[in-house]
C-alpha cells in the first residue's frame, strides 16, 4: 500500500511538470534527448527539462555548453525540431527558433510560429523548416527553442542545444530573438482567445547581425520591445548571462555652449517725410483768394533829361530871347530842335 501511495504521489509531480519540451536536437543535460553527447565534467541530467524558467535563471537555464554538438546542420537545408510526446501545450501561444553565435549572449530568429504553436489541435509535437542560406559557418553554435504559453501563469520556456553549422563566412542579420515573462523583460498576458496579443514583440524585434567568428552586434540576450502589452515600469533588460557587471547610467554629457545671434534692428530715419495726399483727395487747407479790389497806380513824373538842352539862342536861326518870362518857363524853338528857359523872370 505504502508503494502504491508514493507511486501516485510521482505521477502528480510528474503531471504538473510536465509541460513542453524538446528531444531532438539533444538539449543540454536532457535524460530523455536523442543521440546526446556526453555530459560535461561536474554537470548532471536535468529532469525538470520541460518546466519555465525560474526567476533567477539566466537564459538557457545551463551555460556549459556540451563538449561536442548534439547535430551538425547546414546553411539553406530543412531541418526537424522534435518535441517529447504529450505535455501540456496550455493554448498554444508564440514559439521561435533561433541561433547564436557568441554562446548565448544574443540570438538571431530563423523560424517563428506565432499564436498557435503546436498547432491549432495541440497535437503538433515536430517542426520542419529551412536554415538560411547565408548562415556563417561554427562548430559552436547554440540552438534555442523558446515559448510564451497563451493559457496559464505567464512564463517563458525555453531549452538549448548545441550544434554546429555549415556555412559561409559572411555575417548574418536577421530579427532578435524575443523574451518575455521573464525578469527584467515585459510581460504578454494571457491570450483569452485572442492569439495575436503580443505579437506585435515579435513582429517589431530589432535586428541583430551575428558572424561565424562569434561576434555579434545589434541588441543583447533577447529583444521585448515595440509591443503594448507591458505591466512592468521598466523597459526591457538585454540579458548577458556571462556577465556580473552591473549595469550604470551614463555619465551626463555637459550641454554645449549656445551662441547668442546679434539682430541688427532696421535703421528708422528721424527726417519728417512731408505727407503725401492720395490722388482725388480733397485738400482740408483753405484756398488761396485773389483780391479784386483796384490797385493804385503811381502817376509818373516829369521826365529829367540826362544831357543839358541847347541854348535856344545857340540854333541857327533862331532869334535871342525878347522880354520878360516867368521863372521856370519853357519856350520851344519854332523847329522844334531847341527850346528857351526863363531863369530870371
Amino acid at each position: 500500500m505504502l508503494v502504491k501511495i508514493i507511486s501516485a504521489a510521482a505521477l502528480v509531480v510528474a503531471s504538473v511538470s510536465a509541460h513542453m519540451a524538446i528531444i531532438s536536437p539533444c538539449p543540454r543535460y536532457s535524460p530523455n534527448g536523442q543521440n546526446c553527447p556526453a555530459l560535461p565534467a561536474g554537470q548532471s541530467l536535468d529532469y525538470s527539462m520541460s518546466s519555465p524558467l525560474g526567476g533567477s535563471e539566466p537564459l538557457c537555464k545551463h551555460t556549459v555548453p556540451f563538449p561536442s554538438p548534439s547535430a551538425t546542420w547546414t546553411a539553406g537545408q530543412s531541418v526537424t525540431v522534435t518535441f517529447a510526446p504529450g505535455g501540456a501545450p496550455h493554448g498554444g501561444g508564440h514559439c521561435e527558433f533561433s541561433l547564436s553565435y557568441d554562446g548565448g549572449n544574443t540570438f538571431v530568429v530563423v523560424y517563428q510560429v506565432l499564436g498557435r504553436c503546436f498547432g491549432a489541435d495541440q497535437g503538433t509535437r515536430q517542426y520542419t523548416f529551412g536554415l538560411p542560406a547565408g548562415l556563417p559557418g561554427s562548430d559552436k553554435v547554440v540552438f534555442a527553442w523558446t515559448w510564451v504559453n497563451a493559457i496559464g501563469n505567464r512564463e517563458f520556456y525555453m531549452n538549448c542545444a548545441d550544434v554546429a553549422i555549415k556555412g559561409g563566412s559572411a555575417p548574418y542579420t536577421g530579427k532578435q530573438m524575443t523574451v518575455a515573462n521573464h525578469n527584467g523583460y515585459p510581460t504578454i498576458p494571457e491570450f483569452s482567445g485572442n492569439f495575436d496579443t503580443g505579437a506585435n514583440y515579435y513582429n517589431n524585434a530589432t535586428t541583430i547581425t551575428v558572424s561565424g567568428n562569434g561576434s555579434s552586434s545589434g541588441g543583447g540576450g533577447g529583444s521585448g520591445s515595440g509591443g503594448q502589452y507591458i505591466d512592468t515600469p521598466n523597459s526591457p533588460v538585454a540579458h548577458n548571462p556571462a556577465s556580473t557587471v552591473a549595469y550604470s547610467s551614463p555619465a551626463p554629457v555637459a550641454p554645449t555652449a549656445v551662441k547668442t545671434l546679434t539682430v541688427p534692428s532696421p535703421a528708422y530715419t528721424t527726417t519728417p517725410t512731408a505727407p503725401t495726399t492720395p490722388a482725388g483727395a480733397y485738400s482740408k487747407t483753405p484756398p488761396v483768394v485773389y483780391s479784386t479790389a483796384p490797385q493804385p497806380t503811381t502817376t509818373p513824373g516829369p521826365v529829367v533829361p540826362t544831357a543839358l538842352p541847347v541854348p535856344y539862342s545857340t540854333l541857327p536861326g533862331n532869334p535871342a530871347a525878347a522880354g520878360s518870362c516867368s521863372g521856370s518857363a519853357l519856350r520851344c524853338s519854332p523847329s522844334g530842335n531847341g527850346y528857351q528857359y526863363c531863369l530870371y523872370g
